[in-house]
């Protein structure tokens, strides 16, 4: 099994070089305000099959008019299918609602902190639990989504199908060794703001990338990306373009 081979060293530059980019070039989204996460869950939901741009305005009039948890699990179904109307995959939004009620009613109106714990609500998959639990609660977690597969592939030269249950624990493995203990949120979302502008699926000119010095695919000349025969659920979509 590949393993990092980076020294402690190396991961602290790594680290140190992919946050000081990512304060300087970070985008200005409307869920990255505040930390809240009722803000991070509703926009991660959205933008599973859904690219940013398409996002930011239904995000907006969705929180105009579910504001809280306590809103949404309150609201009118055909009165939340209208809002969802347009980004499609509407269970997205059935499963928001369920997961809601369950806060509600199971939890009493508090999150759970940790990434097992959200996956036990309704429509949370492993990348969004991870999403949720660092960005929202500071835990040091991975957030894998397709940007974090093929960032890493290139990072590390490994060459996988990542349907396979063994290369995605893989790739949370590595995440996990070298992931920001202090700032895990903005670590992940670093992390897919390089997969969306640096390291596209079509974007292998990485001489200008911050993270070059990284890149063991692109120090030796190679064109990495990740590949899969499955279609890859509860990911991160974000436009090919640079930004």
């Amino acid at each position: 099994m590949i393993m990092i081979t980076w020294s402690p060293e190396k991961i602290a530059a790594f680290q140190k070089t992919l946050l000081n980019w990512y304060d300087q070039n970070k985008r200005d989204l409307p869920w990255r305000k505040d930390h809240d996460p009722y803000h991070v869950w509703v926009s991660e939901i959205m933008l599973q099959q859904t690219q940013v741009q398409t996002v930011i305005p239904y995000y907006q009039r969705f929180m105009k008019l579910f504001p809280t948890v306590q809103a949404l699990a309150d609201a009118d179904e055909t009165q939340l299918m209208k809002a969802w109307e347009g980004l499609g995959y509407y269970s997205r939004a059935r499963n928001l609602q369920k997961a809601a009620r369950q806060i509600i009613t199971d939890y009493h109106g508090e999150w759970p902190k940790t990434k097992a714990g959200l996956q036990e609500l309704s429509g949370i998959g492993p990348y969004t639990a991870g999403a949720i639990a660092s960005i929202a609660f500071n835990q040091p977690v991975a957030a894998v989504d397709g940007n974090a597969f093929r960032v890493f592939a290139r990072l590390l030269k490994i060459d996988a199908d990542i349907a396979k249950p063994q290369t995605r624990r893989l790739f949370e493995n590595v995440i996990g060794r070298v992931i920001s203990k202090d700032r895990p949120g903005d670590f992940n979302q670093a992390i897919m703001d390089l997969g969306a502008s640096y390291m596209t699926a079509t974007n292998y000119h990485s001489a200008d990338s911050p993270m070059k010095a990284f890149n063991q695919a692109y120090l030796d000349g190679l064109k990495i990306n990740i590949r899969s025969r499955q279609k890859i659920n509860d990911r991160y979509q974000w436009p090919t373009t640079v930004f």
